[in-house]
């Protein structure tokens, strides 16, 4: 395995070390990393980027998609899977949160209504595809409830 990169501290950072870290260092540090509060992070500075910010939220769009490799098969015969759900602007061009998960833990609408929930979404529309359409998922007394073409 090269090792090239670890002299990223060095040149990007203007670090110098004795020594480069270990692997197991760099395992224990994304060990403690607050993944949540990562994601949170790269979501608000993502839109912050944006002269318009939170008013050109206008539309987003869902997804959610199985990451290739992940499936096993599981002791009831089914399979389980990693899963990605991932929410777009539309106006912006760009995903602003997402979220992996487990399907032997949780699941697609679960993870979208968390994503959802952490942004204002007064009057923006929500594009989804047949999952999310289910009337539990627009349960909330604020939603129009789910339409179809």
């Amino acid at each position: 395995m090269s090792r090239g990169w670890l002299g990223f501290p060095r040149l990007s950072l203007g670090l110098e070390l004795k020594r480069p870290p270990s692997d197991s260092a760099f395992r224990y540090f994304f060990l403690q990393v607050d993944v949540d509060g990562v994601c949170a992070a790269i979501r608000d500075w993502t839109i912050a980027q944006i002269p318009g910010r939170t008013t050109d939220l206008d539309q987003l769009i869902c997804d959610g998609k199985t990451l290739r490799g992940s499936i096993e098969p599981t002791s009831g015969g089914g399979s389980a899977f990693i899963a990605q759900v991932t929410l777009y602007s539309a106006a912006l061009g760009v995903a602003i949160a997402q979220a992996c998960y487990a399907t032997g833990e949780n699941h697609e609408r679960a993870v979208l209504q968390k994503l959802l929930g952490e942004l204002d979404l007064e009057g923006v529309l929500i594009q989804a595809d047949a999952i999310h359409t289910q009337q539990a998922f627009f349960g909330s007394s604020q939603s129009r409830g789910p339409t179809s073409c």
